[in-house]
């Protein structure tokens, strides 16, 4: 049973290790820190031994120094030296020459093949850069830990800094090199002790700065820099060649200036106010989705008015007096009118949760997404997490989550595709997509034989402590987490068309974990249950 991956997901590195994954991660460390100490302590043991030699022989050899040829009169003291020289300095050269480091070499090599490599390194660093974009947070409140929701903050060094201003440099990204080589500046002139030094620090920020045309700004860091090191070649040249350019660019700028002028150009208030209209109108529909989904994960934009949200309602469900839910109905509450999305609450115990958690760990796997152009499951960057499939042959539990599912829906779940559970750590998100596969993707789903997705059912599986809401830019809706609860929406019209409006994502997690499981349904099965409507939008 193929899976067919539409979503995307984001998680803070690019290689990625789940939270789950990462929690083994501290433990690891934890072990080789034991076994450090262990070294230590068998260093100190033997360098205690050697101190005690030492002292027994300064004290001896002054002794027998004062008078040799009386020291060596005695028989005994001859014995000793021979025996020392010949045996006990022989000894001393091999307790000297122990190596004391095999168990913590041996564990270190053990435990290396669990290391991250240079690839998530490298993604987590990204994955810092994309949470300060989305939720527009300074260097200076990362550096500092100082995030809502945190329990243990954590300060970053002057080196930490540094070194993700250079994998932003390295990925030709100079707006976050600035950023963060100005926060290592700052921290450096703060007096914080690194062995890095400024002059460093300045090569890589007034570079950044002339490559984002600053360069004004650009020759004063270059001062800065030649005013700790003169005969620094590069910083030399640069100088001159700033002026240069800087020169060049007030020319320009007068001769344009003397241009306008000459022209006499003119703009009446008239034409001043309807160019103001204009922006007014079209400011809005000129967003880009990419500002939208950034805007509604940190809580702006939402486009739900007091009329609209006056005719939203929590209610207990039992799906048209299903017999389960008779006697015990579920709370279900309205989240959004258009499209229409509702939650459930309580509607998955903390003991499913766990059991879920636990068959998913160790089937964690990079999400992929499906290519429509060649028909294949691939990974891509704007789905950074870890999923896992389950089946109801994984464990029975999963069997009575799909047909709760189904009898809260009314919708059958033989056609739908497997529970799929995704775990974003820091970072992780799901950029925006839709679920279901569009006219210029025919073949999306052909490989199952069940249709197109013609709804999603996301269970919450974690409360998130800062960031990882589920947004839809187009309408303007965020859904946040709740654990516990699920959401539910259609991404059909009853026509069979697709409803565009249903295009989502999920927010990066900024502190905290997230884990949710979802069920893609399909439109195979459902001719009885959701009869088609009988036009397009219906």
């Amino acid at each position: 049973f193929t899976q067919m991956i539409v979503c995307i997901v984001f998680f803070c590195f690019s290689a990625l290790h789940p939270t789950g994954q990462m929690t083994d991660l501290l433990y690891t460390e934890k072990d080789l820190v034991t076994s450090l100490k262990d070294y230590i302590r068998a260093e100190e043991n033997k360098l205690e031994r050697v101190k005690r030699w030492a002292d027994k022989m300064d004290s001896l050899t002054a002794t027998a120094t004062q008078d040799p040829e009386g020291f060596l009169g005695h028989p005994v003291n001859a014995f000793k030296l021979m025996k020392r020289l010949n045996t006990e300095w022989g000894d001393l050269e091999s307790l000297v020459l122990s190596d004391t480091t095999d168990g913590f070499i041996s564990n270190l090599t053990i435990q290396r093949q669990h290391f991250p490599t240079e690839e998530d390194q490298t993604g987590a660093a990204k994955a810092l850069l994309r949470l300060q974009d989305t939720y527009r947070l300074d260097a200076n409140t990362i550096s500092t830990g100082d995030l809502p929701g945190v329990t243990h903050k954590s300060h970053m060094t002057v080196e930490d800094c540094f070194e993700l201003g250079k994998i932003a440099y390295s990925d030709v990204d100079y707006y976050h090199t600035e950023l963060w080589m100005a926060q290592a500046l700052k921290q450096l002139d703060e007096g914080e002790e690194s062995p890095l030094d400024k002059v460093l620090v300045l090569d890589y920020l007034s570079y950044a700065i002339y490559q984002q045309g600053e360069i004004e700004r650009a020759l004063e860091y270059t001062r800065k820099l030649l005013s700790l090191d003169p005969e620094h070649q590069r910083a030399k040249g640069n100088l001159k060649y700033f002026e240069f350019q800087l020169e060049k660019q007030r020319k320009v700028e007068e001769e344009k200036a003397q241009k306008q002028k000459e022209r006499g150009k003119r703009e009446t208030t008239e034409t001043k106010k309807e160019k103001k209209k204009s922006k007014a109108q079209t400011a809005f529909q000129l967003i880009p989705e990419r500002k939208k989904y950034e805007m509604l994960c940190r809580g702006e934009g939402i486009k739900m008015t007091p009329r609209r949200q006056s005719r939203l309602f929590c209610r207990y469900y039992d799906n048209n007096r299903n017999p389960k839910y008779l006697l015990a109905p579920v709370k279900q509450q309205d989240e959004w009118d258009r499209p229409y999305i509702v939650r459930y609450l309580d509607i998955i115990s903390d003991k499913e949760i766990e059991r879920v958690k636990q068959l998913a760990k160790p089937r964690l796997r990079r999400a992929t997404v499906h290519d429509p152009q060649t028909g294949k499951l691939t990974t891509a960057q704007y789905r950074v997490s870890k999923s896992a499939w389950l089946t109801g042959y994984d464990d029975p539990m999963i069997d009575m989550i799909n047909q709760r599912i189904e009898d809260l829906t009314g919708l059958e779940m033989d056609t739908a595709e497997e529970l799929q559970v995704a775990n974003y750590g820091v970072g992780g998100q799901y950029e925006p997509h839709f679920d279901f596969g569009r006219k210029d993707e025919p073949d999306a789903f052909k490989e199952l034989g069940t249709g197109n997705r013609i709804a999603t059912w996301l269970f919450y599986m974690s409360d998130v402590a800062a960031g990882g809401a589920t947004v839809f830019p187009d309408v303007g809706a965020a859904v946040w987490p709740k654990k516990g609860t699920a959401v539910f929406w259609y991404n059909l019209f009853a026509s069979g068309e697709g409803d565009y409006s249903t295009r989502h994502a999920a927010c990066p997690v900024l502190v905290g974990n997230k884990w949710v499981s979802n069920k893609w349904i399909h439109e195979r099965g459902q001719e009885w249950r959701r009869p088609c409507g009988l036009s397009e939008s219906e």
